[in-house]
């Protein structure tokens, strides 16, 4: 066991030199790939216009509200639309709105159009989106959204996954 001990001091004494050149290296090649890049500078219009990108950007989120679990959480939460009709105020009053939405794979880009119209902006549908306990406790119509909850017209609560494909353009004529 101790000449094992002893082999892989050595080892380890005899590679530092190896991973120190090893990272000597990697600095320096790093020094010149910043040294070519060059100085930004401001584009005008018809170099911007020439200017080609990749594939955009792609994105995923955890969206967690009002989780019960946090420190601090908040029991009575209410999310409140408000309406003016006949003069009268009413709003729908929706109680502990909370849950979990994890999504990944939502893409934004510029891609050009087929008919040579110009460009579109194409947003890219989630591949995944999971849902857990997301939803509201009660929904109710009320003419103060600050008074007690007055009826329940019902609740919802979704557990589950999405598999999604497709985009959705923008363009402007």
């Amino acid at each position: 066991m101790a000449s094992r001990l002893l082999a892989l001091s050595r080892l380890c004494k005899a590679a530092w030199p190896v991973r120190r050149a090893a990272l000597m290296m990697a600095l320096l090649l790093l020094g010149a790939g910043s040294a070519s890049a060059g100085a930004l500078r401001a584009l005008d219009d018809q170099e911007l216009a020439q200017v080609s990108a990749q594939d955009g950007i792609s994105f995923a989120a955890h969206i967690s509200l009002n989780d019960p679990t946090l420190v601090g959480a908040v029991s009575d939460s209410r999310l409140s639309l408000g309406f003016n009709g006949d003069g009268q105020n009413r709003y729908i009053v929706f109680k502990n709105v909370r849950g979990k939405v994890d999504m990944f794979a939502v893409s934004l880009g510029v891609q050009n159009r087929s008919d040579g119209g110009g460009d579109y902006i194409a947003i890219g549908l989630p591949g995944f989106v999971r849902y857990t306990n997301l939803g509201f406790e009660s929904l109710s119509v009320q003419n103060d959204p600050s008074a007690p909850v007055s009826g329940n017209l019902g609740s919802l609560n979704i557990n589950g996954t999405v598999s999604l494909q497709g985009q959705v353009r923008l363009w402007s004529h």
